[in-house]
């Protein structure tokens, strides 16, 4: 198997109990870079609904002069997706709902700080 930058950071998300998917995807067009998924899920709908919400998130806290957005997070029925952002690409987490979305941010963002996403 081919490694590509984006390994690492995906293979620790993918090792917290609950993530059943990690992604690195372009924030412009919600094309998947990099992933690591679970057999089934879709990440390429997956990408492109995360690409989209943290897009629109990010301008809107902007221009409701909140700032940068830090962690985007989505609630649903069947599980969670956490999505943070940097130079035109956004991580993103798909998890259940049980799992502990505290290390999975804090996971996230030591990605984000460590240079991962450039």
């Amino acid at each position: 198997m081919k490694s590509s930058p984006f390994s690492e950071l995906l293979g620790a998300l993918v090792r917290q109990r609950g993530v059943t998917g990690a992604l690195v995807v372009s924030e412009a067009d919600g094309l998947v870079v990099d992933s690591q998924v679970s057999v089934g899920m879709r990440g390429e709908v997956v990408a492109a609904l995360s690409a989209s919400l943290y897009r629109r998130a990010r301008l809107a806290a902007q221009a409701a002069g909140y700032g940068e957005t830090t962690v985007l997070q989505l609630e649903a029925q069947q599980g969670r997706i956490c999505a943070v952002g940097k130079n035109d690409l956004v991580l993103v987490a798909v998890t259940e709902l049980g799992s502990n979305i505290g290390l999975v941010r804090m996971e996230m963002l030591k990605g984000l700080q460590g240079g991962a996403l450039g």
